[in-house]
């Protein structure tokens, strides 16, 4: 018996590029020379952790490029300020803020809600 309900089998389309899938393309590539830069600048990650009202390591030193992040673990906000170069404002217990080294310098610099706190930054 012959079967009439059956379905026209559909051809294979040939494989397109969506508008969407070409714009993420074009931007992939207008980028890539941008992410080559970040890499061959030789940037590092570097950590400061803020407990016991301590900025640990006091003294850090560091190449300019390099992302430098504090870590508070402490239950109390501090700050992480070297007037007139960089100033974190507030950070709350368990958040962390991040400074991009970019000038060359010695640079004291302290927490601004408790000034017994003090430590170093040194970028080359």
């Amino acid at each position: 018996m012959r079967n009439d309900h059956t379905t026209p089998v559909e051809k294979e389309r040939p494989p397109t590029l969506t508008r969407r899938r070409l714009l993420v393309a074009a931007g992939a590539l207008a980028l890539a020379p941008v992410l080559r830069a970040g890499e061959a600048s030789g940037g590092t990650h570097r950590t400061v952790t803020i407990e016991g009202m301590m900025f640990k390591p006091p003294q850090l030193s560091v190449k300019r490029g390099d992302r430098n992040t504090w870590v508070n673990n402490d239950l109390f906000p501090h700050t992480v300020t070297a007037a007139g170069v960089f100033d974190s404002h507030e950070i709350a217990a368990s958040k962390s803020w991040s400074y991009v080294a970019s000038r060359a310098g010695n640079y004291a610099y302290r927490c601004t809600l408790h000034p017994t706190m003090n430590a170093r930054l040194i970028v080359t």
